[in-house]
């Protein structure tokens, strides 16, 4: 049985989803600890998604237990623990309407809405708001409106908004899908430069390809048919066999300048 650990940031133990006849995810432990960078990999139909929609408190298990920055879901009121959860995924880009100036996209974070109304904000907010957009390469967009930056400009806006309240855990879903080779590597560059910030929370990113890992990451999950195939240290995780069955594909992997990278084996 696994014990629970009081001091985890994220621990999933036995978590099952099921919808209808499909199990999405089928008991999974995991835990993530204050000072660690968790990269989550598999291919389409994983589960992974699923799983980070369950650490972002947007969904709960079917069955097992899940306990975000110490709280038990279920037990708590999760319209108070999601403040304290940055989430950058597409599924909430889709929702974000396509007039609002990209700065509100970002300040409005902090009263946890999509879409600024009657709220006022403080002229310390929308310097910090600027001032994470400009972290992110996308300073120069925040008088545009968020659906005329392409996808690459929105994923970087997102992050920014994920970070505006200051959050004890970061997720973030496929940051650089959609990037040409240059914004991809722009945008690496730069979250490994807010990793390597002592005062960084405790990160999660989704992605399909070991290319798109920043270096930094000190941990990976890998996920296939909603069932773990291996977790621990990335450079124990990341290796030829394991990439291997959890593509269902011959792969060999190497490590340059703490960057991975992975290919279909010849022969």
């Amino acid at each position: 049985m696994v014990e629970i650990n009081p001091d985890a940031v994220l621990q999933f133990i036995d978590v099952t989803v099921r919808r209808g006849s499909a199990t999405l995810l089928d008991k999974i432990n995991w835990t993530v600890e204050e000072d660690e960078r968790w990269a989550v990999l598999g291919p389409n139909g994983a589960g992974k998604t699923t799983l980070l929609q369950i650490a972002a408190a947007q969904m709960h298990p079917s069955a097992g237990e899940v306990y975000v920055l110490g709280e038990k879901l279920g037990r708590v009121d999760v319209f108070e623990l999601r403040p304290r959860i940055g989430l950058a995924s597409s599924s909430l880009a889709d929702r974000i309407p396509g007039g609002e100036v990209v700065r509100d996209v970002v300040v409005s974070a902090g009263y946890s809405v999509l879409g600024r109304w009657r709220e006022a904000y403080g002229r310390l907010d929308v310097r910090r708001a600027v001032g994470l957009l400009d972290r992110f390469g996308v300073g120069q967009f925040s008088e545009r409106t968020f659906g005329t930056l392409s996808q690459g400009e929105k994923a970087r806006v997102q992050i920014a908004r994920a970070l505006m309240t200051d959050p004890e855990l970061l997720l973030l879903d496929e940051p650089a899908a959609g990037m040409d080779l240059g914004g991809r590597e722009d945008l690496l560059r730069r979250l490994t430069r807010f990793a390597e910030n002592p005062e960084a929370p405790a990160s999660v990113l989704v992605t399909h390809h070991v290319e798109e890992l920043p270096p930094g990451i000190t941990h990976a999950l890998l996920l296939r048919e909603g069932t773990v195939v291996a977790s621990g240290l990335a450079k124990d995780v990341l290796t030829d066999d394991s990439l291997s069955e959890t593509f269902g594909l011959r792969l060999t992997v190497e490590r340059s300048h703490g960057r991975w990278f992975a290919r279909a084996a010849l022969g």
